[in-house]
């Protein structure tokens, strides 16, 4: 007989949004808009960590779970670092606005993230490694970002433009403190 059994127990977005009441801190989510790699969701779980992030919130399908690789690739981020699964994006994204979130979301067309004012309330939204962030979560977004590049390709890795982008919440953050 085998047991499977889930590398992790997720969080609720409440228990999210508590732990950045708890800290008194304005809330920061990471949101990922189907990313598939488990190596990127681990690397983004860290990142997320290391960044203050209050959590990660990862839709239910077309998207990697909590897997023993995730698990690995976070270096044990996933111990400290809630993740939440839902069934609807776009509608959690709806809901968060309601508590006063702003959403940025990643890509190579948006407004140059220097200019962007992403201090305050924010949910910071990665898409999907070959597709970047759906259409609909997309318009949802308060913010279009996007990541100056000077190379011959066009586009970061899901993970390292997570990483980029998060930093870029806490440059602002600290240098408005």
């Amino acid at each position: 007989m085998i047991a499977h059994a889930a590398a992790y127990e997720y969080s609720t977005i409440d228990d999210m949004l508590k732990l950045a009441e708890e800290r008194g801190e304005a809330p920061f989510l990471i949101l990922l808009d189907n990313i598939e790699d488990p190596h990127n969701l681990g690397a983004i779980i860290r990142t997320a960590n290391l960044a203050g992030a209050h959590g990660v919130i990862i839709p239910k399908r077309r998207a990697v779970g909590l897997t023993a690789t995730v698990a690995k690739t976070s270096a044990g981020a996933l111990n400290y670092t809630p993740v939440a699964k839902v069934t609807n994006l776009v509608k959690t994204m709806e809901e968060l606005k309601e508590k006063g979130l702003w959403f940025v979301c990643a890509d190579m067309d948006g407004e140059q993230m220097y200019d962007l004012n992403l201090t305050g309330p924010i949910g910071l939204v990665i898409g999907n490694e070959g597709e970047g962030v759906g259409r609909l979560v997309k318009e949802n977004c308060d913010f279009v970002a996007g990541i100056p590049m000077k190379g011959q390709i066009n586009s970061l890795n899901a993970s390292v433009a997570a990483g980029v982008l998060a930093y870029e919440i806490v440059r602002q953050r600290i240098s408005q403190k």
